[in-house]
Protein backbone atom coordinates (compact mmCIF):
# COMPACT_ATOMS: atom_id res chain seq x y z
CA UNK A 1 0.00 0.00 0.00
CA UNK A 2 1.51 3.32 -1.08
CA UNK A 3 1.77 6.37 1.12
CA UNK A 4 -1.01 8.14 -0.81
CA UNK A 5 -3.35 5.19 -0.37
CA UNK A 6 -2.54 4.94 3.33
CA UNK A 7 -3.13 8.68 3.71
CA UNK A 8 -6.46 8.42 1.89
CA UNK A 9 -7.62 5.54 4.09
CA UNK A 10 -6.63 7.43 7.24
CA UNK A 11 -8.48 10.57 6.16
CA UNK A 12 -11.50 8.50 5.11
CA UNK A 13 -11.70 6.87 8.55
CA UNK A 14 -11.30 10.19 10.35
CA UNK A 15 -14.00 11.82 8.22
CA UNK A 16 -16.47 8.98 8.73
CA UNK A 17 -15.79 9.05 12.46
CA UNK A 18 -16.41 12.81 12.60
CA UNK A 19 -19.62 12.52 10.57
CA UNK A 20 -20.95 9.74 12.79
CA UNK A 21 -19.99 11.58 15.97
CA UNK A 22 -21.18 15.09 15.13
CA UNK A 23 -23.98 14.57 12.61
CA UNK A 24 -25.33 11.25 13.81
CA UNK A 25 -25.99 7.70 12.69
CA UNK A 26 -29.78 7.79 12.47
CA UNK A 27 -31.82 6.66 9.51
CA UNK A 28 -32.58 10.25 8.50
CA UNK A 29 -28.89 11.21 8.57
CA UNK A 30 -27.43 8.19 6.81
CA UNK A 31 -27.10 10.08 3.51
CA UNK A 32 -24.15 12.07 4.93
CA UNK A 33 -22.00 8.99 5.48
CA UNK A 34 -23.22 7.47 2.21
CA UNK A 35 -22.10 10.61 0.36
CA UNK A 36 -18.63 10.42 1.93
CA UNK A 37 -18.34 6.72 1.07
CA UNK A 38 -19.48 7.26 -2.53
CA UNK A 39 -17.04 10.14 -3.05
CA UNK A 40 -14.09 8.10 -1.82
CA UNK A 41 -15.10 5.10 -3.93
CA UNK A 42 -15.54 7.30 -6.99
CA UNK A 43 -12.03 8.73 -6.61
CA UNK A 44 -10.23 5.43 -5.90
CA UNK A 45 -9.12 5.00 -9.51
CA UNK A 46 -8.16 8.62 -10.03
CA UNK A 47 -4.94 8.63 -12.09
CA UNK A 48 -4.07 12.31 -11.65
CA UNK A 49 -1.89 12.55 -8.53
CA UNK A 50 -2.47 16.29 -8.13
CA UNK A 51 -6.26 15.88 -8.25
CA UNK A 52 -6.06 13.02 -5.78
CA UNK A 53 -4.00 15.14 -3.37
CA UNK A 54 -6.53 17.97 -3.70
CA UNK A 55 -9.40 15.61 -2.86
CA UNK A 56 -7.51 14.24 0.16
CA UNK A 57 -6.75 17.79 1.35
CA UNK A 58 -10.41 18.76 0.94
CA UNK A 59 -11.52 15.75 3.00
CA UNK A 60 -8.94 16.53 5.71
CA UNK A 61 -10.00 20.19 5.82
CA UNK A 62 -13.67 19.25 6.09
CA UNK A 63 -12.87 16.83 8.95
CA UNK A 64 -11.02 19.57 10.81
CA UNK A 65 -13.85 22.03 10.16
CA UNK A 66 -16.50 19.62 11.42
CA UNK A 67 -14.54 18.80 14.58
CA UNK A 68 -13.64 22.47 15.17
CA UNK A 69 -17.18 23.79 14.81
CA UNK A 70 -18.56 21.29 17.29
CA UNK A 71 -15.70 21.89 19.73
CA UNK A 72 -16.34 25.64 19.55
CA UNK A 73 -20.06 25.09 20.13
CA UNK A 74 -19.30 23.01 23.22
CA UNK A 75 -16.96 25.72 24.51
CA UNK A 76 -19.55 28.45 23.96
CA UNK A 77 -22.16 26.45 25.84
CA UNK A 78 -19.75 25.80 28.70
CA UNK A 79 -18.96 29.54 29.07
CA UNK A 80 -22.59 30.71 29.08
CA UNK A 81 -23.91 30.91 32.63
CA UNK A 82 -27.55 31.55 31.63
CA UNK A 83 -27.88 28.20 29.87
CA UNK A 84 -29.24 25.28 31.88
CA UNK A 85 -26.13 23.16 32.35
CA UNK A 86 -27.69 20.20 34.14
CA UNK A 87 -27.55 18.02 31.01
CA UNK A 88 -23.91 18.95 30.45
CA UNK A 89 -23.00 18.23 34.08
CA UNK A 90 -24.85 14.90 33.91
CA UNK A 91 -22.99 13.97 30.71
CA UNK A 92 -19.64 14.91 32.26
CA UNK A 93 -20.39 12.85 35.36
CA UNK A 94 -21.41 9.92 33.16
CA UNK A 95 -18.16 10.11 31.20
CA UNK A 96 -16.13 10.32 34.42
CA UNK A 97 -17.91 7.30 35.87
CA UNK A 98 -17.52 5.35 32.63
CA UNK A 99 -13.79 6.04 32.58
CA UNK A 100 -13.38 3.97 35.75
CA UNK A 101 -15.86 1.30 34.70
CA UNK A 102 -18.94 2.50 36.57
CA UNK A 103 -22.37 3.51 35.38
CA UNK A 104 -24.55 6.20 36.96
CA UNK A 105 -28.06 5.17 37.97
CA UNK A 106 -30.93 6.65 35.97
CA UNK A 107 -32.59 9.39 38.03
CA UNK A 108 -36.37 9.34 38.33
CA UNK A 109 -38.02 12.10 36.25
CA UNK A 110 -41.70 12.66 37.26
Amino acid sequence: MGSEAFQAVTIYRQLLKAVKKHIGKGESKRHFSEFVTNEFRKNVNLNDAVALQQKIKLARDYTLLLNGVHHQKDLLFSYNIAVDRSNEVQRTLGKSAASVGLQLPVAYQP
